[in-house]
């Protein structure tokens, strides 16, 4: 008799099959010597096949638990021979082994076909906690986070316990809900079965209140910890910069030297893109100075952490010379470069980069395209956006087809150029359903263009899709006071007061010698405040002998002229400004971070105050990075 075990372990070579059926009964010796000489490939199902239909020759030796272990490790990747091996199992009465049926439910959960791996698991009798675990996290893992939540709830209505494996990924679905009570209901749930101390489940925990955004609650579970070991620190530190609070990592960073733990790549990778969020390039580039001279390994990820950085801090100089030394470069790099010459002003090199990438054979990914598309955003060119877009739109590549941030990419590049009109057609065109960030691109071109009209119905659009979202409210009162509608201004104030919706405070942040000095409008709580404000009064007194007249329309209160001009005086980025002419060595740039859209007048006073003192000005804001130099702005006032 054939021996199924080597049948099911080796190689079949291409003209097997036609062989072994010539052969019909031979000689099962022979067949096994042959066999047990043969290399093991995928194609064993094909045989396993073969072997089991109706009309085979002669009848192997009956299926067991082991071959169906055997054939299963071979079809990982192949979710139809999953499907054939399951219809076996039923014929063969093995699918009532639980081993074999959490095989085949986890290698479905892989592959990502949770439809059939939810059909297998219905069909258990009695199904144990590890096989409801086993269902979780492949829900967790293709990012049907509430179906996840969903059958951990159905788990405890049949009464099946769950343990230490249950949680983390319960805990990771419901850190993506938009409800944060269901996330304290499952806290709950983990004190009450005492799992509150194994680490996984607390490290999740601690990452899911990072997510919505209750640090204290964070920093309890993490300080509770019986063990912090670098797992944990390099989890809540990426975390803390993935979810926005890149002030916060670096805290931690600092504390985790402290605590005598040595960082390694990962580490490095997170405190960099936090620096690259907050602009601190002189920060950065001392963590990565010291990491080397640890000996931490600096691969590819580190080397794309440290470009990302310096592209965000806009210099954009250093990030080319980096880009051009790295020993490997890949998508990640290439993107990261053409997105940053885009948001730096420099479109045409951000496009050139691009072609070098394609002659390269360097395959482009939906990145890459954003940052090809930002290019032509940011410089107006909407013929060559409109080739690109249309490009992706007819690929077959799945990793290039257009998403909702491309979609909202062309929309600003339409608007901005004054399409209006065409960026509306094109939303009410999309095959997908427009989100708020969509419109609101749409929103911030009818600002710009002051097209009323248009705006309040863009507005009605966002309104049903965020009601409660600030940016866009205060958007449209903008667009409102500049008109001198002051009703409308009131009305929509009055509605953010309703719904409990505050403005963000604008602020400007300069990083000198290691610290970071933040400066909120008429903030006089600095200690140079009184320099500052001095040396600000002599800046404008020069720059008015220049020309400069202060433009009253970036203020957006029903107030007289003279108290307009005094509340642009102290814009945080004229503070900020101030502060690092001040401070900042002549030789350097003065780097200014602005959390949202600089306004036009501090806009005029920067190109200004770049030739009055002969001093290069960079600034980051919301959209993107404005490099004054000699009384010009890398723009080209088309921001």
């Amino acid at each position: 008799m054939l021996n199924a075990h080597a049948v099911i372990t080796n190689y079949v070579s291409p003209n097997f099959h036609q062989k072994f059926q010539r052969r019909g009964n031979a000689n099962a010796m022979l067949w096994r010597r042959r066999l047990t000489k043969l290399n093991f490939t995928p194609s064993t199902f094909k045989l396993f096949s073969l072997l089991h239909t109706q009309d085979c020759s002669f009848r192997p030796v009956p299926l067991t638990k082991e071959a169906f272990t055997y054939i299963l490790q071979s079809c990982r990747s192949n979710t139809n021979q999953l499907q054939q091996i399951h219809g076996l199992l039923l014929t063969t009465g093995l699918s009532l082994k639980n081993s074999l049926v959490t095989c085949l439910l986890t290698n479905l959960t892989l592959l990502g076909n949770m439809s059939y791996a939810r059909k297998l698991f219905d069909e258990m009798h009695k199904p144990r906690t590890f096989l409801w675990n086993t269902l979780i996290k492949g829900y967790t893992k293709n990012h049907i986070f509430i179906e996840a939540a969903s059958v951990y709830r159905e788990m405890r209505l049949v009464g099946v316990l769950p343990d230490s494996f249950t949680f983390p990924f319960v805990v990771k679905a419901c850190a993506e809900l938009p409800d944060i009570w269901v996330c304290s209901a499952v806290h709950a749930h983990v004190v009450k079965f005492g799992l509150e101390f194994v680490a996984m489940v607390r490290t999740e925990l601690m990452l899911m209140y990072v997510r919505f955004g209750e640090l204290d609650l964070a920093d309890f579970l993490f300080g509770s910890m019986v063990e912090r070991d670098l797992v944990s620190w390099n989890a809540l530190i990426a975390s803390l910069v993935q979810n926005g609070h890149a002030s916060k990592a670096l805290a931690l960073f600092r504390q985790m030297g402290m605590a005598g733990i040595k960082p390694d790549a990962a580490t490095i990778v997170s405190v960099l893109s936090g620096c690259g969020q907050l602009g601190c390039l002189e920060i950065g580039e001392e963590i990565y100075e010291v990491s080397r001279k640890e000996g931490i390994e600096c691969n590819i990820i580190v080397d794309n952490a440290r470009l990302d950085m310096c592209v965000k801090c806009g210099n954009v100089a250093k990030a080319k010379n980096m880009f051009e030394e790295m020993p490997k470069r890949n998508v990640i790099t290439w993107s990261t470069m053409i997105l940053g010459y885009a948001i730096n002003g420099e479109s045409e090199k951000a496009l050139g980069l691009f072609s070098r990438m394609q002659k390269e054979d360097v395959e482009p990914n939906y990145v890459t395209f954003l940052g090809v598309l930002s290019a032509c955003s940011h410089a107006g060119l909407v013929n060559e956006g409109r080739a690109y877009f249309d490009y992706m739109a007819r690929s077959n590549d799945k990793n290039v087809q257009p998403r909702k941030e491309h979609y909202a990419c062309m929309v600003d590049l339409f608007g901005r150029s004054g399409h209006l009109g065409e960026a509306y057609r094109f939303i009410k065109s999309m095959p997908i359903e427009p989100d708020a960030g969509v419109w609101g691109a749409l929103l911030g071109a009818c600002a710009i263009h002051q097209n009323i009209e248009l705006g309040e119905h863009v507005a009605d659009q966002i309104f049903q899709l965020a009601p409660d979202s600030s940016s866009y409210l205060v958007l449209m009162s903008n667009m409102y006071a500049a008109s001198g509608r002051w009703d409308c201004v009131d009305k929509v104030r009055l509605r953010m007061r309703k719904r409990g919706v505050k403005k963000i405070a604008a602020y400007s942040s300069v990083e000198f010698e290691g610290e970071f000095h933040i400066f909120y409008g008429g903030d006089r709580s600095h200690p140079q405040s009184s320099l500052i404000f001095e040396k600000l009064d002599e800046l404008l007194k020069e720059m008015r002998s220049m020309g400069y007249i202060p433009n009253t329309s970036s203020v957006f209160h029903d107030v007289e002229t003279e108290e307009k001009e005094a509340t642009l005086t102290a814009h945080s980025e004229k503070l900020a400004i101030t502060f690092g002419l001040l401070n900042v060595n002549p030789e350097f740039p003065i780097r200014v971070m602005k959390n949202l859209r600089i306004c036009d007048d501090c806009h005029t006073f920067s190109k200004y105050v770049s030739k009055l003192t002969s001093r290069e000005i960079i600034i980051r804001d919301k959209i993107r990075f404005h490099h004054f130099k000699n009384g010009l702005c890398s723009c080209k006032d088309f921001w």
